[in-house]
């Protein structure tokens, strides 16, 4: 059996290679919308973010799949919660009926 600290820690270092990866195209998308050249933010963050991530899970996972397999997952779990931390909020359903119902 693969040692589980170790493994635990390589989803911990995933779980920061996906926040670096998608915190940063939160950041790029915000100042490449305004920027008078948006194609150059949004192809350097590109580059500069896949290198990163890419040399992490290289020394994360070395010359094991089951380390791979951890930063993979670790980085998955990142891009669920940057995803749900940055979503707008949410009106509710039942708002235009109710507000449907005091028209009548």
């Amino acid at each position: 059996m693969y040692d589980f600290l170790t493994l635990a820690i390589v989803m911990v270092e995933g779980v920061g290679l996906g926040a670096i990866f998608f915190g940063g195209l939160l950041w790029t998308v915000r100042k490449g919308v305004l920027s008078k050249h948006p194609a150059l933010w949004f192809f350097g963050s590109l580059l500069l973010r896949t290198s990163i991530i890419l040399v992490g899970f290289y020394f994360a996972g070395r010359e094991h799949w089951e380390r791979w397999l951890a930063c993979l997952l670790g980085f998955v779990a990142a891009r669920i919660i940057v995803t749900r931390l940055t979503r707008p909020p949410v009106e509710h359903r039942n708002s235009q009926a109710h507000e449907a119902s005091h028209a009548s």
